[in-house]
């Protein structure tokens, strides 16, 4: 379902702008915070959620895999954590209903932090700041479920507002200069809105990959299928959100697009079918450039 509001009293968007506070449990959140960026999640504390999510520049790793414990490589491209809370699921696939199904699942994959529960919780105990904080804040202090109560409500604070694009949309109509608003209407023009709106650019449908036309290279990933086991899902995937896509590359579920204009000219061609021009995708390229927001607020909190 498209959110809809009204901009200006003159036209009508299909994107909303990036609340500037979400509700959050600050306690919890800062313990999410700990555990986040710690590798004693990790069955060897060998890496941690911030090893394939980079807090400090887009949320994620700008690697094509990213590398889970004992070195294995994954083979689709780890999106962004941040504004994560507002998709519609999680995973390329949507196998996560929510931030809660995500975490336990990557928590438990043998290909990234392959942990066990027994020896996490044994773990964390023995560590005095944790037991004594997972105590302060939980009456039964270290579970798994507080673990990852913890960390999703980190997670849920990772929101990044006031992006130029958000400004424009809340009536700050010189926000945004000739090019960026150029670039914007041809966004819409070309058809790329379609698919990415709402309040994250994406992330709250799936899409074919390759709806016009078949992508060369194809991975022959499946896509939603995984998750479903339905024919009709096969090679679709949950469409990404744009948000911080400047911070984010290289693109594309399988990460095999290193630069922004080339993902652009790609979806273009194999998703709405039509060529673009270089000046076009100039100007979206500008357009994509001011959906860079602020850092969220809680990664200044100590």
């Amino acid at each position: 379902m498209f959110t809809f509001v009204v901009c200006n009293a003159s036209f009508i968007e299909l994107i909303t702008p990036i609340p500037k506070d979400i509700k959050y449990d600050r306690q919890k959140a800062l313990l999410g915070k700990k555990l986040f960026s710690d590798p004693i999640l990790s069955r060897d504390n060998s890496i941690s959620c911030q090893s394939c999510h980079n807090l400090s520049n887009g949320g994620s790793d700008n690697k094509q895999f990213s590398t889970g414990i004992d070195s294995k490589v994954g083979n689709l491209n780890s999106p962004t954590v941040f504004n994560a809370i507002f998709n519609l699921s999680q995973f390329w696939s949507g196998k996560a209903k929510d931030l809660k199904e995500q975490a336990h699942m990557v928590l438990f994959n043998p290909s990234e932090m392959d942990v066990n529960e027994k020896e996490l919780i044994q773990k964390l105990n023995k560590d005095p700041e944790y037991s004594a904080e997972f105590k302060i804040i939980y009456m039964d202090a270290v579970t798994l479920d507080n673990v990852i109560d913890a960390v999703v409500e980190f997670e849920k604070a990772l929101i990044t507002p006031n992006s130029k694009f958000d400004k424009y949309l809340r009536g700050e109509m010189d926000s945004l200069n000739k090019n960026e608003k150029k670039g914007y209407e041809l966004f819409k023009s070309y058809g790329c809105i379609s698919c990415h709106n709402g309040v994250n650019i994406g992330g709250n449908l799936y899409q074919k990959f390759g709806v016009m036309k078949q992508y060369p290279d194809f991975t022959n990933q499946l896509g939603r299928f995984n998750a479903t086991g339905k024919e009709e899902d096969k090679y679709h995937f949950k469409v990404p959100s744009l948000r911080n896509i400047a911070l984010t590359a290289p693109y594309l579920h399988n990460g095999s697009v290193k630069t922004l204009k080339s993902a652009i000219e790609k979806m273009i061609i194999y998703q709405v079918g039509r060529i673009p021009n270089k000046e076009d995708i100039q100007k979206i390229e500008a357009f994509l450039n001011t959906l860079t927001g602020d850092k969220p607020r809680i990664l200044k909190d100590l």
